[in-house]
């Protein structure tokens, strides 16, 4: 029998694995913190203990994920060996604030972003929506600064801002390669390459035309 030469002999790529991903997230400095998963069978909707989750696979395991979320891959290498299938949680108004906009409003924003040749960001798609990483206000000292409006948005108020919702501090996102209802995945538009994240004005800006 004739072998296939080896110049022919082609190697599957390794699919990269949940834990490679978080180790990826931690070297850019992005804390992380383990998430629920959605069950695609049975009576229960979420991985965690409430019945009758409001969402479903979205949300933090514990109730002390602010404390928790850490960049140390060694911390984050042993919760997802116990956890394999939990979902992917970032902290946000910390490295990132993220926009969080209907599928239709960001696609088109990014379109017209890469026709300008602008500097988008890492950009998320999350089924019916769209996140846009940008450079975080921060935690500054004087409030007068904080900008507060009524775009900002932490997790219990999701409903109430169904258009353009700012993630920012005691907020936080799933992030891929995290698990949706429906068993679809969350992926990267545009994912992180290192570059400084954009200006959230300037991003605002281009979501507003």
């Amino acid at each position: 029998m004739v072998g296939v030469p080896l110049a022919r002999r082609t190697k599957k790529r390794a699919r990269p694995t949940r834990i490679g991903t978080l180790l990826e997230y931690a070297a850019l400095g992005w804390p992380v913190v383990p998430g629920a998963y959605p069950l695609p069978h049975g009576r229960r909707a979420c991985s965690c203990d409430r019945l009758g989750c409001p969402d479903p696979g979205a949300h933090p395991l514990s109730p002390a994920w602010h404390m928790q979320a850490t960049t140390d891959p060694a911390l984050l290498t042993r919760w997802w060996q116990a956890e394999p299938e939990a979902n992917v949680i970032l902290p946000t108004g910390r490295v990132f604030d993220v926009f969080d906009v209907p599928l239709a409003a960001g696609l088109s924003a990014l379109t017209r972003i890469d026709a300008a040749d602008a500097h988008s960001g890492p950009v998320a798609a999350h089924g019916d929506r769209v996140l846009f990483y940008v450079a975080t206000r921060g935690n500054p000292e004087d409030e007068d600064e904080w900008w507060s409006c009524h775009l900002d948005c932490d997790p219990a108020t999701i409903d109430d801002t169904p258009g353009l919702r700012w993630h920012c501090r005691d907020s936080y996102v799933l992030a891929p390669p995290s698990t949706l209802p429906g068993g679809r995945p969350a992926t990267w538009l545009r994912p992180p390459d290192g570059r400084p994240l954009p200006d959230p004005l300037r991003i605002l800006e281009w979501l507003a035309d």
